[in-house]
């Protein structure tokens, strides 16, 4: 970025996840868009295209919205014209990293937290500490594997207990039932037979992507490393991680209004499928709805596909996250600590917030 006569010259990058890069350079005069170039490996048809795009945006306040630059990049292309490898959201980012409204992985200092022995409740109370510290700018953005104590559910905020929870096998396998504040599908767990991992960042990482590509957005390090593993894994809408075989994974996330966001992810490594069967009412619908016939062949397990230990297949992942993103060794603090255990005491282990919703 460089400054003369009052005009700001501007560059935003932004890399598709598995699609291309999408370069915006730009000068910025008086709060105004001018000199408009987007540019970058894309592919475009017709080449006339291009020339619309830049037009939508010369002139446009620095003050746009992501999704009103994505709008008047879509509403100045013709019927016809084919955006190959990325698309108007992706020019939006563009645009705003190049305004700093913004940020890319590089803009931040990462930290990553080990497998941490918690209770069920003050783990889902952790994830709304970290996401809020991360939000405030009173913690850098932050990686941390989780490590169950004891067999539970894990519930969405929007889930209704009576219609997921099985009351008889909660009671005859002794399973805790907790309720996290993002939303998706319950995920049944035990010690050592699932791998849970919570990402805090700032919005300002997804600024101007839609929900559905910031789920492939953040998890393009765990993609990586599950090729390491030699598992080719995709995204499949809206949040469910799979492979060829069957699902392994799937994600939440919940944004707060101080710009803190968290982003979750469960895989399978060892899931006693009858178990799980006794213990959540896993509906016809839903099985339906993904194409399949039995609940046992929704979840995948790791240990299968990859003949590691679960143990083996974190590290690799926490690896891989290290050398992709530079994060460095952290730790859970004791003021942590205390603002979980008060947040289980006062919402996460009540009757009140367990059947918000009934």
């Amino acid at each position: 970025m460089g400054q003369y006569n009052g005009i700001t010259s501007r560059h935003g990058e932004f890399k598709v996840p598995g699609g291309k890069l999408v370069v915006a350079d730009f000068d910025e005069t008086g709060g105004i868009l001018r000199n408009v170039s987007i540019n970058g490996d894309f592919f475009l048809e017709p080449d006339e295209a291009l020339a619309d795009i830049n037009g939508a945006l010369e002139g446009m306040p620095a003050q746009t919205l992501p999704g009103d630059i994505a709008a008047a990049v879509r509403n100045s292309l013709d019927a016809g014209a084919q955006l190959i490898g990325f698309s108007p959201e992706a020019i939006a980012t563009a645009v705003r990293r190049g305004l700093g409204r913004a940020t890319s992985w590089v803009d931040h200092t990462w930290e990553a937290i080990g497998p941490t022995p918690l209770c069920t409740e003050m783990h889902v109370a952790m994830d709304e500490v970290l996401t809020r510290e991360v939000g405030d700018g009173t913690r850098n953005p932050t990686l941390r594997f989780w490590e169950w104590e004891s067999p539970s559910v894990v519930i969405g905020s929007f889930q209704s207990m009576r219609n997921e929870v099985n009351p008889a096998g909660v009671e005859k396998h002794g399973i805790r039932v907790v309720r996290r504040i993002s939303g998706g599908g319950a995920m049944f767990m035990e010690h050592g037979n699932a791998i849970t991992y919570s990402l805090y960042l700032p919005q300002t990482l997804v600024d101007g992507l839609s929900f559905a590509d910031s789920y492939p957005f953040l998890d393009g390090w765990v993609m990586e490393a599950l090729g390491r593993l030699g598992i080719t894994a995709r995204y499949q809408p809206l949040n469910d991680i799979a492979t060829e075989v069957g699902k392994i994974g799937g994600a939440a996330q919940k944004r707060l209004g101080n710009g803190g966001m968290l982003h979750h992810v469960t895989m399978s490594y060892d899931i006693d499928a009858d178990k799980m069967q006794e213990v959540l009412r896993i509906g016809r619908e839903k099985l339906s709805d993904k194409g399949i016939a039995s609940a046992k062949k929704r979840v995948d397990p790791l240990r299968r596909q990859t003949g590691q230990t679960r143990m083996e297949i974190i590290k690799v992942m926490m690896d891989t996250f290290r050398e992709r993103h530079g994060a460095v060794e952290a730790g859970i603090t004791p003021e942590e600590l205390e603002l979980a255990a008060e947040l289980v005491r006062t919402k996460f282990g009540t009757d009140e917030w367990l059947y918000r919703v009934p």
